[in-house]
């Protein structure tokens, strides 16, 4: 596949993705907004359209929309190591373009709400207790269910490339909803690089109103956890999914 087209999809997808996904993380938690208070669930069925939206627009990369996806794609052989750098590069561009685009959307809001971490929450997770051992092994699940369960609905291909069509990446859309609802609580589900550093990274740079810091000191957990969830779930797939020829 061309690697140019990889990069222009994959940040296209990823862009959306994040827009719409951090979109209804800022309209239930930032101040004055129509959601405000909004409830989890309304988070967790947000990030899920987000996810169907994404994937719908990146098809022609085979809509990873994550490193953690990508990397299992690797170890299962479906892309190149140069491919997996490409797609990883165009996850993150597209997740920074994302939540710059959410920032542009709420801007008064921004101005308006006056708890720092209100304002990074809309960015990038955070744990509800701070323990980077079990943060990370909450991460891991979270990834590992995502990951390894796109694999037996795709057998082994691309996200998008299941035998349900445009209806494959409404069940990854209700996947993550399920992953939310359930495994959601400790971390606030990164479950995608990306989706965490990526917009890290905007609210480090963005002239937020009162922003405060960005909680660097976090941020290697929803790196690694989904990256070894995502490399476990491609590992583990061999022996327990066994995929059709």
């Amino acid at each position: 596949m061309n690697l140019g087209l990889i990069f222009l999809s994959e940040t296209v997808g990823t862009a959306l993705l994040l827009t719409l996904g951090g979109g209804v993380v800022a309209n239930v938690a930032l101040t004055k907004t129509k959601g405000f208070n909004g409830g989890t669930l309304m988070v967790n069925f947000g990030w899920g359209l987000a996810v169907f939206v994404g994937i719908l627009a990146s098809y022609s990369s085979g809509a990873h929309l994550n490193p953690a996806v990508s990397i299992a794609q690797l170890i299962l052989g479906n892309i190149t190591f140069a491919a997996f750098l490409v797609y990883v590069a165009a996850q993150m561009v597209g997740a920074i373009i994302g939540a710059v685009v959410v920032w542009l959307a709420y801007k008064q809001h921004f101005d308006e709400e006056p708890d720092p971490a209100t304002k990074l929450g809309v960015f990038s997770t955070g744990p509800a207790i701070r323990n980077y051992g079990w943060n990370l092994v909450t991460e891991i699940i979270g990834t590992f269910v995502l990951v390894f369960t796109i694999i037996a609905i795709t057998n082994g291909a691309s996200p998008n490339a299941a035998n349900l069509g445009p209806l494959g990446g409404l069940a990854v859309a209700l996947l993550v909803v399920g992953i939310g609802a359930s495994l959601g609580g400790p971390t606030g589900y990164a479950i995608n690089p990306a989706r965490d550093v990526g917009p890290r990274i905007a609210h480090a740079f963005l002239p937020i109103k009162g922003k405060g810091g960005s909680d660097w000191s976090y941020a290697w957990v929803p790196v690694v956890g989904p990256l070894v969830g995502g490399a476990l779930a491609a590992l583990l797939s061999f022996p327990l999914l066994p995929l059709a020829a």
